[in-house]
Parts: C-alpha cells; sequence; structure tokens
C-alpha cells in the first residue's frame, strides 16, 4: 500500500513538473506580447525599439523597466516605462508609462492589479477621459501639472470612492518620469534589441 500510494504520487509530481516546463515557455511568450502591445499602443509612432534597460531609483527595492522607441532615422520618439506602487488598496500596481522626449505622458496600460471592481479597477478609464480634463492625464507634464489627487493638493480628480487607488495609480507615473529625468541620456541608445510591432496610434490604454 505504501509502495502503491508513493507510485502514484511521484508519477503526479512528474505529471505536474512535464506541464509546468511545457506552458513555461508560452507564458512568457504571452506576457513579452502583452508587454509589446502595451508599449505599442501608448507611444508615438515609432518603427524600433533600443535597448531597454533598467534603472533602481534612489532609496527604491525595485527597478524599473525602459524600453526607448525610434523612428527609421534613429531619432528617439518616446519611452515606455514600465513602473509600480504597492500603495494600491489591495497592493501591487503596475503600470506602462509612455513619455514623450519632452516629458509628457502619452499614453499608459494598466498591467497588473487587484483593486476593487468598480472602483479602483477603473483607472484606465477613468485617467483617460478627454471629457474629465481634471482627471484626464494624457498630454501632461508631472513637471508642470501637480500629479497628485485634488484631495491632497494636487491637480487630478481621484476616481470616486477609491482615492487610495488614484493616488497608488498617479505615484506609478511620478515614479516613471523621475526616473526618466534621470536617466534621459541612456534612453538615445538605438542599438535594437527588443522585437515589437510599430505602433499605429499613441496615447490609448
Amino acid at each position: 500500500m505504501f509502495l502503491a500510494l508513493f507510485a502514484v504520487t511521484f508519477v503526479a509530481s512528474a505529471i505536474l513538473g512535464g506541464i509546468n516546463e511545457a506552458t513555461k515557455s508560452a507564458i512568457v511568450k504571452a506576457d513579452l506580447e502583452q508587454q509589446n502591445i502595451a508599449i505599442a499602443t501608448i507611444l508615438p509612432a515609432f518603427s524600433y525599439l533600443g535597448t531597454s534597460f533598467k534603472v533602481l531609483p534612489a532609496g527604491e527595492t525595485d527597478s524599473l523597466q525602459f524600453f526607448p522607441a525610434f523612428s527609421k532615422d534613429s531619432i528617439l520618439v518616446g519611452t515606455a516605462i514600465k513602473s509600480y506602487s504597492r500603495k494600491g488598496f489591495s497592493g501591487l500596481i503596475l503600470v506602462m508609462v509612455g513619455l514623450t522626449p519632452e516629458g509628457n505622458i502619452s499614453g499608459f496600460k494598466i498591467l497588473e492589479h487587484k483593486e476593487t471592481p468598480g472602483l479602483g479597477s477603473k483607472m484606465a478609464q477613468w485617467f483617460s477621459d478627454k471629457n474629465k480634463p481634471k482627471q484626464y492625464v494624457i498630454g501632461k507634464n508631472p513637471e508642470i501639472t501637480n500629479f497628485t489627487v485634488v484631495k491632497d493638493g494636487g491637480s487630478i480628480d481621484a476616481i470616486t470612492a477609491a482615492t487610495i487607488s488614484s493616488r497608488a495609480f498617479l505615484e506609478c507615473v511620478k515614479r516613471a518620469h523621475t526616473a526618466w529625468k534621470s536617466n534621459r541620456s541612456n534612453q538615445l541608445i538605438p542599438a535594437t534589441t527588443v522585437k515589437a510591432e510599430p505602433s499605429k496610434e499613441g496615447g490609448a490604454q
């Protein structure tokens, strides 16, 4: 009986291990595709991505990932930055933030969150509503506009009944912009190391 139970456990473990190995590459590929779609969606039209790199902000424990994008003439047209906040209502929020060479927000894509459905989960729609200029962040520059919720003395309207989620989202954007300012020279390296489809329009979520 003991041997039979051991054999069943061993076979089950082997099968699970095999499934995990078989699906690992597919998961990695899917994540890369999602990342490339996000980059292409939030940046102005570009021909290719340059060398991606990571930046660890001062006093932080987690890095931000940069994806500079170039025209066919190797001119920087924008940079996508994978940013984060751990201060969401339900913890971690990951956002891909697009920035023009002037530092304006060209777009954003929410990559991961566990915020409350119907409240904090409305981040993408709320902060991209062109009809609500006080909550619309695209086209604005954190050096000119105070990217803090109005309740805290800033210029951006928070999501109704979801101030914590709003603060976390804006922290993601500000963290990306601050790192962008400190690493402008690194974004000018045009060597292609990341493949992505050329974007057709920027500023979407």
